[in-house]
Formats: structure tokens, sequence, C-alpha cells
């Protein structure tokens, strides 16, 4: 105690002889605090990265490279193993599987162009090094110390930068995410990557020349790892047309036609094989080198009794014919729309979603009827903003209510409420020093420190009017030295308590900075403006609420004591 009434009454001393300036420091210490929020360029100072969730660490990769429509499955198969040949000699990867094509049901939409390779990585600590200034001299039980900060493993965006670089392919849009996060994503915007942009409107052709522009203009964009607008009408078929007068010179119906090209091309399940306890059906069709191409399939016969030989090539019942079409048309809120994937590496969420609109709006054109959205991860962070607009004024104004229930006074609920200003000061730069984004990891971490900036601010505040009282009750108020003694009793006094309440919250907090395991990305957003916001809020309520409290206070010293007081120090 006597240690920190040392260090503390010298200060609180300075703040009561200066209390106009302090308050105007502190007024400008928020000011500057929040003014670097959106940056402040004159003095280099960006503004803060915005997000919608923290990276998290799951723990294994989702590689899902993206080619143009009509790829085969024989090229498809290739083009997959070659890619996992490639990422399985990385030293940090387990093992890798990968899919081409949707399953056999109505939730997995993927087209056959889209791949889906995952990747199990190996734990962190068995992955390539990194040389870092410890690394020579530190001795093994020293370095955990020094990793959450200064990591001695390469990090994960270096891993994902080295694949990118190794499995490019022409033709091939690269995207990377993570499992979990990217079924996630997909069922809440259908957008597998960070942004994404839905373009609709009343024709596949037109979406499809938009969506070519937004791919050629975004990048140009810093943070462009990969853009990919999706080919609405880049599929490609064959049509059979029926020549009914030749059907019906061979007394042949539509229907028996169709049936034949079903069995012969599609395939028709004949009978189903028992293994054990599985189950397979056995299709049968004509051998691949029979059905390749156009002209073997107007080879294909039709089966006519009345015909010698037993058949009829469909080439002569049938005009066959290569077409281009939409492989898959997306319907979304009466409108056709098309999407375009763009994954960005280096830069947050927000901020490349800002420029690229500024972009898009000076370049691409839309014509009439036509609308682009931005969805993604940047469509849940504009939805959660929006509804912060409207969690944050509710929980302040319920703080607000329970401090004035509990003080009876408007004017000492708003002295608390101080607090929350004072408490960004140290949230915001603390963001800053770390190169965190913010989240609604951070928001969370920012309401859960108003509480705790309300309990320190109720304490520093109960000293001084329990100090205040005690000093009137024993008439020692006479003078505005009387007044400065008193609010020194009650707050430098008094300090250690008030310290012990902050340093029990401090260090329980602390901890988690230096954690390392599953899910430590998002709860160190969470703890950051807290850990920060008590430090600077502790800080300034005991310089600033002295200095508060003596103005206030001040008013009810009489004018002619103060005066007479005022004239003995002189």
């Amino acid at each position: 105690s006597r240690a920190i009434h040392r260090a503390y009454e010298p200060a609180c001393r300075f703040v009561l002889k200066w209390p106009k300036s302090v308050i105007a420091a502190s007024v400008v210490m928020v000011a500057v605090s929040v003014w670097s929020y959106w940056g402040i360029s004159f003095l280099g100072i960006k503004p803060l990265g915005q997000e919608f969730m923290p990276p998290l660490n799951e723990g294994s990769i989702l590689y899902m490279p993206t080619t143009l429509p009509g790829i085969s499955v024989a090229q498809a198969q290739d083009l997959m193993t070659r890619q996992d040949k490639l990422l399985r000699e990385f030293p940090e990867v387990e093992r890798v599987f990968g899919k081409a094509g949707r399953a056999d049901t109505s939730t997995d939409p993927a087209p056959f162009s889209m791949m889906e390779t995952t990747v199990v990585l190996k734990p962190e600590s068995e992955w390539r090094g990194k040389e870092r200034w410890y690394s020579g001299w530190s001795p093994e039980w020293l370095k955990p110390l020094f990793r959450p900060i200064w990591p001695d493993r390469i990090s994960w965006d270096d891993l994902i930068d080295e694949m990118d670089a190794t499995v490019r392919f022409p033709g091939v849009t690269n995207a990377w995410t993570m499992p979990i996060k990217a079924r996630i994503d997909m069922l809440t915007t259908g957008v597998r990557t960070p942004v994404g942009i839905k373009v609709y409107g009343s024709d596949l052709k037109e979406i499809e020349r938009i969506g070519q522009t937004l791919e050629k203009t975004l990048q140009n964009v810093p943070g462009t790892r990969s853009v990919f607008a999706e080919r609405v009408t880049g599929g490609f078929f064959i049509d059979f047309v029926p020549r009914r007068d030749m059907l019906a010179r061979y007394g042949l119906t539509v229907e028996k036609l169709q049936e034949t090209i079903m069995s012969a091309v599609g395939g028709e399940s004949v009978t189903t094989t028992v293994e054990g306890r599985e189950r397979y059906s056995v299709n049968l069709r004509y051998p691949r080198e029979l059905r390749e191409d156009p002209a073997a399939l107007g080879r294909i016969l039709v089966s006519v009794p009345s015909v010698m030989g037993g058949g009829v090539p469909l080439a002569q019942l049938a005009d066959i014919k290569l077409v281009q079409g939409p492989a898959m048309i997306r319907d979304e809120g009466g409108f056709l729309a098309g999407y375009v994937f763009v994954d960005i590496a280096g830069r947050d969420v927000g901020g490349y979603v800002e420029e690229a609109k500024k972009l898009v709006a000076g370049t691409v054109k839309l014509p009439q009827g036509y609308v682009l959205t931005w969805s993604g991860q940047y469509e849940n962070m504009v939805r959660v903003k929006e509804r912060l607009k409207v969690v944050i004024p509710i929980t302040l104004a319920l703080i607000f209510a329970l401090l004035y229930a509990n003080t009876k006074s408007a004017f000492k609920a708003s002295v608390v409420m101080l607090a929350v200003p004072f408490s960004a000061i140290g949230a915001i730069w603390l963001f800053h020093l770390l190169g965190y984004n913010v989240s609604i990891a951070a928001w969370v971490g920012m309401i859960a420190l108003m509480g705790l900036d309300a309990e320190t601010g109720v304490f520093m505040l109960l000293f001084l009017d329990i100090s205040y009282d005690e000093a009137k009750k024993k008439g020692l108020l006479r003078s505005m030295a009387d007044l400065d003694e008193a609010i020194i009793h009650g707050a430098v006094k008094r300090a250690r308590p008030k310290m012990m309440t902050v340093a029990a919250a401090f260090m329980g907090l602390l901890p988690i900075m230096w954690s390392t395991s599953a899910g430590a990305d998002v709860m160190k957003r969470i703890a950051a403006p807290m850990i920060g916001g008590l430090i600077t809020s502790f800080a300034l309520e005991l310089l600033v609420y002295p200095a508060i409290y003596k103005l206030w206070k001040g008013r009810e010293i009489p004018p002619e004591k103060s005066a007479e007081a005022g004239a003995e120090t002189v």
C-alpha cells in the first residue's frame, strides 16, 4: 500500500491542481483514439480492419479449385490426382483426399467443374521452423513465452501461399478455406469464398458477360488471390431431336427412341449385387468407344422388329447436335443469378470490399434491370454491424439505468459511464499494436468490457463519496484545500482495493493472450479489448475522476471561503 500511495499521491495532487487541463487532455486522448479507429493518414496510422469472424484454425484445409464447364471425367480425375500428389509433398500435410462432382443428394449442388480436396494437417509443433531472434540462444523451456508473439514455425498464411503457388494449373482457379467454415458460409450465403458478388438479372448471357467483366476488374484490386466468375451459359450438351416422320415410317414412338438413348448412353440398372453388407447396382450401357462422339452415337441401333437386322441407326431417326447452355441455373428472389467468387489474402474483408466497390462503380456499367450484391463473409459482417447498432445503445442504456437506480443521481451515473470511452482508448490501440481486425468477437469483448468499466467506476466514485461525506460530517470542508484532502483520502488511501479489483480481472484474462490451443484465435480477439480497456480505463479513472469530482463538489463550498483559502495560499 505504501508504494502505491507514494506513486499515486503526487499524480493525484497534480490532477487536483489542474483539473480542467486534465479533463481536456483526456477528451483529446479519447478523440484521437476514436479517430485512429478510422485511420489517421498524415500520421501513417491505418484504419482497423473489418471482418465477420477471426480465422478459426480447424486443423485442416479445404482446397476448392474451379475449372471452366465441360471438363470430362477422365480429365477431372487426372487433374485432381496431380493436385493431391503435389499437396502431399508438403511436410505439414498428414493426408489428402479429394472429390469431384456431386453426391447423390439434393443438398450437394456442386457442379462437376468444382472440386473439393480436404487437406488434413499435422500438429503445428511439427511444422517447419522459422528463424527468430531468440532461436539460437533461448533454452526450450523459455521459448513458449516468446512463441505467441514471435512464432518460430511457418504461419497458416505462409503455408496457404506456398500451396497456392505449387498447385497452379492453366484454366484452374484456386480457392482456400476450411471444411466447417466453408459449409457454414455456403449454407448462409451460398458463397464459399470470403467475398462474393451476386449478379441478378433476366438474361443469363448478360449475367455471364457482367461476371466476366467483374472478374477482369477485381484482379487489379490489391489483396486479390483469385477471382472466378461462373460461366452460367458455358455448359456443353448433346441434343437428340427426333425426326417424327422417320419414326412414323418405322412405326416407332418418341418414348421408344428415348428409352434406347437412356439405356445405351446413360445406362440402365439391370440388377443389384450383394457383397456382404454392401449392395451395388449394376448399370448396363455401351462401352465408352461406342458413345464418345456424335458420329459413334449416330450408329447406335434402335430396335425395330419389322426391319431386317433388327435395328435402325439412331442418326436416321434423330438429329444429333452439340449445343451450349446453362450448366446450372440459379434463381434468387425471383431473378436469375450468377456468382463471382473472390479469394483474398493479406487484407481484411471490409477494407477490400470498400476499395473493390469504388473500382467496380467506376468501371462496370450495369444495364437497366441488373443488380450487384456483395455477399460472402462481407454479407454476414454487414448484417452483424446493423444489429450491433441496436444492441450496443441498448446495452449502454441498461447500464445507465442500473447505475441511476443505484446512485439516484444522473450526474454520478454519467461520471461512471465515462469509463466506457476511457476503455476505448486501450482497446483501440491494443488492436493496432497486435494487428487484429475488428470482428464480432471483438465487439463481444467490448460489450463485456462495458460491464467491467461500470464496476471499476462505481468503486472509484463510491470511495470518493464516502471520504467526502465523512469530511463533511466532521465539518472539515471549509476550503478548497480541505476538499482536495478529502478527495486524496478517498482516491489515494483506498487505491489498493480498487487496484486489486482490476488486477484480478486483468490476470484472469492475460493467459488467454498466450494460448495456442484450438479456438485461441477467437478468444484472443475477445480478451484483447478487455485487457487494453481495463488498463486505460483504470488509469484514467484514477486521474480524471478526482478532477471531475473536485469541479462538481467545489460548487458547494462557499465562495468567500474558497477565495479566503486562495488568498492564504498566495
